[in-house]
């Protein structure tokens, strides 16, 4: 079995407001409705051709409706839970990061040979990994 593609992603937030500005604004995402019948707080993103997707639950309403598991609060810190994104050139992003304020708090690292990484933290703390592939490992 393999995995054909990321679907989307889920995140909590403290303020949807500076949330939508940073994946708007910052990473140029674009906003789309979410299903009529959702009775809590959020937002949903999309970005790329494959159409990827950042769901995101406003942190008041993580608690599940009856009969469904607990969505729990807040979220795991460090950059081992992140999400990342590729970019063509990491650092025109880096400049766009440093004209938006918005904070750097890793890299840009060279991974081996095949990544140059860049590490953010939106609104809310959570990683967000931009990456840039620098070349291909023959094997």
């Amino acid at each position: 079995m393999k995995l054909k593609s990321l679907n989307h992603m889920g995140i909590v937030s403290s303020d949807l407001e500076k949330t939508r500005k940073f994946y708007l604004d910052f990473l140029g995402m674009i906003e789309v409705p979410r299903p009529d019948n959702f009775t809590f707080a959020g937002a949903w993103f999309r970005f790329g051709e494959a159409g990827d997707a950042l769901h995101v639950i406003m942190g008041h309403d993580t608690t599940a409706p009856a009969g469904l598991p607990e969505q729990g609060k807040g979220k795991s810190g460090g950059m081992s839970t992140h999400f990342a994104f590729e970019v063509d050139d990491i650092a025109a992003f880096t400049k766009h990061a440093e004209a938006m304020g918005v904070p750097v708090v890793g890299g840009p690292y060279v991974r081996g040979l095949r990544a140059t990484q860049l590490y953010l933290e939106d609104p809310d703390g959570y990683q967000v990994e931009i990456f840039e592939r620098t070349s291909v490992v023959n094997s």
